[in-house]
């Protein structure tokens, strides 16, 4: 039972919940599922009616079951099915053993098309695919009843069991439901409710050779489960008078279908037609590629699955579509970053300095590990004579206003001391190689009584201890926010910056003992994470995401 007090602010679906519960519909019982189509893998649209289903369950004391909707042996497999429970367990929820599929009901659906058929409600016909959406017309104008429409029960009894036994060819007949040619919907333009296949189904072999489409088997799986309240997406609200049709004419227990709007992100795209093609064409590098939107994929890029959450629930649940900024989720994902990601250092285009007063010999100098967190303490970073700098953090000309290392300049080394640049040497084809400094020692960090004032702080890595590493940044997969809307073709307007990979990458020799599922911000370049081709004697990283949102600028600017 619900313990909500007056004050608290419920969303359309929790106020449904609420009104039933104070009704005591159903006993007062709570009991939603999540019935993916094993037929690709979840993306972050997915994660959302995940969060929601099991969500209210565990608000209102009730429990949701995960119900594969099994119908199409053409486009299902088990590496799907496997793919959307590990994602389900990351999210952090639990179907506690109640793991179903539309296939287990394959027996009882079948009985339920017989009752319709015995009741005069179905009927077979052998109209091509092509005359029977002829036939349905238009929403403005009646549809064309089948020839076959008045065939007797007993005529189609028996045609419906030589279906199921196999005496016919794929598309040569269908079941349909007899329901009414002239409704605007034209869902009830007598849909289809049982085709041929002679594809082997995952689970059941060969035993079967009709499925059910998804409109007859879904409604009626819920109903076999006992689910309270179907939630799905508002793409099914004109199926909702069919849904509520077969619980009508079945006499079954009444599950209540609620729509809600999908999540739509910027600058990707949610189908999974359009992901398998990414995927087939090798646009990607496969289901989890970091710039996919599959939950799979966020998860390999660093996302956590907190951030997921939390930004599930601060979208909230609409009754319309609308186009969410992606901003929103980054904004969430560095805010869940920052509390726990360890600081360190790595310099991805490095350039030499040779601090020349300072003694041949390697000491330690100690680094926080997050300032926004005292608790996660410091580590001792190696330091010396030759150190490495981003190559961005000097200019031999610098404009006005340039704080970062420069000729006569002085800057900070984090948490270590001031340096000045004396002298740029550069090689045979002019170009700067590296740099000569001096480093001030009564200027360390924390201990400095030099006197000396810079603007800057930048970071750097110890040439001798320096790691190598990959790093591949990551940024949106497609270059406008709305790759669906217009006439072009999805795929030529793919981002070709969307990652670029660097191979000469120096992190700080901590970085040696990284592992997965850790999350590391590299000072002043954004969020990362170990990726999976990382090994040990390679290391690969991922960036996450950026420190703050480089687009935004981008776009300003037009």
């Amino acid at each position: 039972m619900s313990e909500s007090t007056s004050n608290e602010h419920f969303n359309f679906i929790e106020e449904i919940i609420e009104d039933d519960i104070k009704n005591n519909k159903h006993g007062g019982r709570i009991h939603t599922r999540f019935p993916p189509e094993p037929n690709g893998y979840l993306h972050i649209g997915h994660a959302k009616s995940i969060c929601l289903n099991f969500g209210l369950a565990q608000k209102y004391n009730g429990k949701t079951n995960l119900r594969f909707d099994d119908t199409n042996p053409v486009t299902e497999e088990v590496e799907y099915i496997d793919s959307i429970k590990s994602d389900i367990k990351w999210l952090g929820f639990d179907w506690e053993g109640r793991e179903y599929y539309a296939s287990d009901y394959f027996p009882q659906i079948y009985q339920f098309a017989v009752q319709l058929i015995k009741a005069g409600k179905a009927y077979v016909d052998d109209s091509s695919a092509e005359e029977i959406s002829k036939m349905r017309g238009i929403p403005t104008s009646p549809g064309i009843m089948s020839p076959f429409r008045d065939r007797t029960v007993e005529e189609n009894l028996s045609l419906f069991e030589a279906m199921k036994n196999g005496s016919f060819k794929e598309g040569e007949k269908v079941l349909r439901a007899k329901i009414d040619m002239a409704s605007p919907n034209m869902h009830m333009r007598d849909p289809i409710l049982y085709r041929i296949l002679f594809t082997p189904h995952h689970r059941t072999g060969t035993t079967w050779c009709i499925y059910p489409t998804y409109d007859f088997a879904h409604g009626q799986s819920d109903s076999i489960e006992g689910i309270t309240h179907s939630i799905c997406t508002l793409e099914f609200e004109n199926h909702r008078p069919l849904y509520n049709w077969f619980i009508q004419e079945l006499q079954i227990f009444p599950s209540r279908q609620i729509e809600f709007a999908r999540l739509n992100l910027e600058y990707t795209v949610m189908s999974k037609r359009k992901l398998l093609q990414l995927v087939n064409e090798k646009i990607v590098s496969g289901w989890d590629d970091p710039r996919m939107p599959t939950i799979s994929g966020m998860r390999r890029r660093g996302y956590p699955a907190s951030a997921i959450k939390q930004f599930a629930t601060e979208v909230g649940v609409a009754r319309r579509e609308n186009l969410i900024e992606l901003p929103r989720l980054e904004n969430v994902i560095r805010e869940c970053l920052n509390r726990v990601s360890i600081r360190v250092m790595a310099i991805l285009d490095p350039i030499k300095i040779t601090i020349t007063n300072y003694p041949e010999q390697i000491d330690f100098i100690e680094v926080e590990n997050n300032p926004e967190a005292p608790e996660a303490g410091s580590r001792m970073v190696p330091f010396g004579k030759n150190i490495y700098i981003e190559k961005e953090d000097f200019m031999e000309v610098p404009p006005p206003k340039y704080f970062r290392l420069s000729p006569g300049g002085m800057v900070r080394l984090k948490s270590a001391f001031i340096i000045r640049c004396d002298e740029v040497i550069k090689n045979n084809k002019g170009e700067v190689d590296h740099l000569l400094c001096t480093y001030f020692p009564e200027s360390k960090s924390g201990q400095d009584n030099s006197g000396l004032k810079v603007k800057t702080t930048i970071h750097w890595v110890e040439q001798s201890s320096a790691v190598n590493a990959e790093v591949r940044l990551y940024d949106r997969l497609f270059n406008v926010p709305e790759p669906n809307s217009g006439e072009e073709d999805f795929k030529s307007l793919i981002n070709e910056q969307s990652l670029i990979t660097v191979t000469n990458a120096c992190v700080e020799p901590s970085l040696k003992d990284a592992v997965h599922e850790t999350r590391y911000q590299f000072i002043r370049k954004g969020y990362f994470c170990l990726d999976v081709d990382s090994e040990n004697d390679k290391l690969v990283f991922n960036r996450i995401v950026s420190l703050k949102d480089s687009w935004a600028k981008i776009s300003e600017k037009g």
